[in-house]
Formats: structure tokens, C-alpha cells, sequence
């Protein structure tokens, strides 16, 4: 579930990005693509772009950043920004489920 963005009143789907990439960098870069190809073409309401998004191996500091341009396109469109932080295969290796 990389980028999910829909409708908080309704739950309707308007976009969903990334496919498979859940890494944070690329996502950030597909929603600011997306937001200036399509932001314009949406009406205020109440929205939400959910990025799901790992822990990189290769992180080394720096990464994304959500410009001043971003954030005004979703204020304007009245959207919220979750930050969702999944396990990736290592983590999960490590910490194992229960039972």
C-alpha cells in the first residue's frame, strides 16, 4: 500500500502510487508528481495520501523532503499527510510473531 489517497468522508479511492516501492525517497517524488499533475483537477474537501512506507538498508541520513509547494497543494485541497511505518523483511525476521 505504498500511496493511498482517498476521500476521508467516503472512502472513495482517487489514486494509488507507487505499486511496490515502499521506499520513502521515491514516494515523496510520486506524490509531488502527482499532487502538480492532478491537484488542480480536485476540489476541496477532505482527503488523505497515505504513504506506507519501510526503513531503508541503505540509509545513510537525508532522504525525503515534502517542499513548501507540496504542502500548500494539500492544504489547499484540504489533505492529510499519514506517515505510515512498516516492518520490512528484515525487521520482521527479527521480531517474529507470537505463538
Amino acid at each position: 500500500m505504498p500511496i493511498n489517497i482517498y476521500s476521508e468522508n467516503t472512502r472513495e479511492k482517487l489514486a494509488y502510487l507507487c505499486g511496490s516501492n515502499w521506499r520513502l525517497p521515491d514516494q515523496v517524488e510520486a506524490l509531488g508528481i502527482w499532487l502538480k499533475e492532478k491537484g488542480s483537477k480536485i476540489k476541496r474537501g477532505k482527503y488523505v495520501a497515505d504513504i506506507g512506507f519501510t526503513l531503508r538498508e541503505d540509509a545513510s541520513g537525508g532522504g525525503a523532503a515534502i517542499s513548501p509547494e507540496m504542502m500548500r497543494t494539500m492544504a489547499d485541497l484540504g489533505m492529510s499527510l499519514f506517515l505510515s511505518e512498516y516492518p520490512g523483511e528484515n525487521e520482521l525476521l527479527r521480531y517474529p510473531e507470537p505463538g
